[in-house]
């Protein structure tokens, strides 16, 4: 296991109010670890800090703290607030999103909530976290909430392409920044999950698509390839196994190494030699 998962340490996971953040606190609360979950205000942070509770975690163990992560100021308050009760940070789950859908010339108006919550909120509070986690000299660990989507970028929702991309080269750029700082104990990871049943994702489903992982199914991925150290954690689905994420990636990168059209897997003139790509 990973040096920053120990019991005694202390977590702060961003959307942890439910899906994979609350999945998430139920595992690393499992793990002897002092969790702080953070959300929107309402009854559903309140009742997932219940849920922790009920599950077996000590009143001291847990806490709640309603933060929106598009605002640094609340963002702050949230890591000052935690380290007073808790300690030192020891892991930071940047996972808090959204996904109202969008369209390229934004007529939601909603493309700068987004970028906000998505990518923002990920930027800063690694910004703001990260500095008191290197300070403690304890070990650390950042993983910060991807998509296949920011990589691959497939049509239908560019507001959420974008900010998920933002996410990868930034997290990229912390990674490297990390493990080239003298002393510095504390690492970062990309999460990048699949087809994961959450609220984020039912829609108007009451239950879960067959091709989907649950959260938990994810979340024991994720910490099983925390343990391999890996740091692009791409997780499979019931759909979609690593090997073919791994071709279309490739492909992706294909439309620029190749000079192909932007998106070519969904233009109508590779439709055939994508196909191939993927049998191969």
């Amino acid at each position: 296991m990973h040096q920053a998962i120990h019991e005694g340490h202390v977590a702060v996971i961003t959307g942890g109010a439910s899906g994979i953040g609350l999945a998430a606190a139920h595992h690393l609360a499992a793990q002897g670890l002092k969790v702080c979950i953070a959300d929107l205000p309402g009854e559903k942070l309140q009742q997932a800090r219940e849920a922790l509770l009920e599950a077996g975690t000590a009143k001291s163990k847990a806490i709640a703290i309603s933060a929106d992560v598009a605002d640094a100021d609340q963002l702050m308050a949230l890591e000052a607030r935690v380290t007073t009760d808790f300690g030192p940070v020891n892991v930071l789950m940047n996972n808090a999103g959204m996904q109202p859908g969008s369209s390229i010339f934004d007529k939601e108006k909603n493309w700068r909530r987004i970028m906000d919550v998505n990518m923002w909120g990920i930027i800063q509070g690694s910004q703001i976290f990260a500095p008191g986690m290197v300070r403690s000299g304890q070990p650390g660990l950042i993983i910060n909430t991807g998509s296949k989507q920011g990589i691959t970028t497939p049509p239908g929702d560019p507001a959420y392409n974008v900010s998920k991309a933002g996410v990868k080269a930034f997290t990229e750029a912390l990674q490297h920044e990390l493990r080239n700082a003298p002393d510095c104990k504390v690492e970062a990871r990309l999460f990048i999950p699949g087809f994961v049943y959450t609220p984020l994702t039912a829609g108007s489903r009451t239950e879960k698509p067959q091709g989907a992982w649950t959260a938990e199914q994810t979340v024991s991925y994720l910490f099983e390839a925390v343990e391999r150290e890996e740091f692009y954690i791409l997780c499979p689905d019931n759909d979609v196994d690593r090997a073919t994420d791994a071709k279309r990636i490739l492909w992706a990168a294909g439309d620029i190494a190749e000079n192909r059209p932007p998106l070519s897997r969904w233009h109508p003139d590779f439709a055939d030699a994508f196909s191939d790509w993927l049998k191969r």
